[in-house]
């Protein structure tokens, strides 16, 4: 509506009879949009542990257990996986979830570590080795789901991360400086600095026995 009000106002005033754009002074209210998430249960994880075979299940693996968005796991740079160090960098959409760092989990660990190849820009290629777009991923995703008798969305992936922190007590900022998500405790966004071992320490706790089932 605001687009055609925009688009009216501007032929009017091309047209001498207004002398002034209101629609451009209208701002829309923002809109939470509320999803349905559900997350991964241990028995499906688990499942998913058994058919690493199938292309990209070890994706979904990674993303199980670092929290990534979708779009944030397809992005996911080369340069910016310290395995030595176990950790990864990336992160898009908002200020607190750019250049984000990410433990290792290391129950993903070799997962990560078979697919890196520093000739490579990106960890996750196509089959044909080709740049992966969030459709690429989408449309591999919703096979595995129907292949495995899933019904799981890809952002399910990062809620099923979450949901695990909090089962095993992940600390709370640790788990939104992992996540990208903003903190609004002062004392803590200002004077709190952890460091990358201490994020290891809380992302260790989401527990490695959900491997096997």
């Amino acid at each position: 509506m605001k687009r055609l009000y925009s688009m009216m106002y501007k032929f009017a005033m091309k047209n001498d009879i207004v002398d002034k754009n209101y629609a451009a002074l209208c701002r829309t209210p923002k809109v939470e949009k509320m999803y349905e998430r559900v997350p991964f249960s241990d028995e499906e994880i688990g499942v998913l542990w058994k058919n690493l075979e199938v292309p990209y299940v070890d994706m979904i693996l990674v993303g199980i257990y670092s929290g990534w968005r979708p779009r944030e796991l397809v992005e996911l740079e080369t340069k910016n996986i310290d395995l030595e160090n176990e950790i990864m960098i990336g992160g898009i959409k908002t200020e607190a979830g750019r250049d984000r760092v990410v433990p290792i989990h290391s129950a993903i660990y070799d997962l990560i570590k078979s697919r890196y190849d520093a000739q490579h820009e990106r960890i996750f290629l196509r089959d044909d080795g080709r740049i992966m777009t969030y459709d690429d991923y989408r449309n591999r995703f919703r096979k595995i789901m129907k292949l495995l008798g899933m019904n799981h969305k890809p952002h399910d992936v990062r809620h099923t991360f979450v949901t695990l922190a909090k089962r095993y007590e992940v600390n709370e900022y640790a788990l939104k400086l992992m996540v990208g998500h903003a903190i609004q405790d002062i004392t803590e966004k200002v004077y709190t600095h952890r460091t990358a071992a201490e994020l290891k320490k809380e992302i260790e706790k989401i527990a490695c026995v959900l491997r096997v089932y």
